[in-house]
């Protein structure tokens, strides 16, 4: 849960990492990541010991701790310590997360050639229909601000 400013919990970070870095079959046990933590020449650490941290009864784990989590789940350590990065990759899963579903890779492939036009249509309505469903606004993508004001 985070904090009244936004800030997430390492526990939480862990926990994120877990359900949205994973194969296609399901996430990665925690007997999985401490293995190849270790296969890697990683630090010593245990399935028990991810748990805890996973689920915040640990919450002081050493940097090479983090630094093997970080290799393993493909993010950088600055992931667990700095707000602003951890917000911006977590934004990066949540759109890794939403290509791992079939039909929103198919709604994407058909927009392929459609004019500039006819994609803001199609934007809008999903804007509509994420409304009427009461889901959050997404944030918008950067391109679309810089192209609507011209790259300047």
């Amino acid at each position: 849960m985070a904090d009244r400013e936004g800030r997430r919990t390492l526990a939480e970070k862990i926990d994120r990492l877990f359900n949205a870095v994973h194969p296609a079959e399901g996430e990665y046990t925690h007997e999985e990541v401490a293995t190849s933590i270790r296969a890697a020449g990683g630090p010593t650490v245990s399935s028990t010991y991810l748990w805890q941290l996973r689920k915040g009864l640990r919450d002081n784990p050493t940097m090479r701790h983090l630094e093997a989590l970080s290799d393993f789940f493909g993010v950088p350590p600055a992931y667990f310590f700095d707000d602003e990065l951890s917000a911006r990759i977590d934004a990066e899963l949540t759109l890794l997360a939403s290509l791992r579903d079939a039909r929103v890779r198919q709604v994407a492939l058909r927009t392929s050639g459609l004019s500039a036009e006819s994609m803001g249509a199609i934007v809008e309505m999903i804007e509509r229909v994420r409304q009427l469903e009461g889901l959050a606004d997404l944030p918008a993508e950067e391109d679309e601000e810089e192209g609507s004001s011209g790259g300047s």
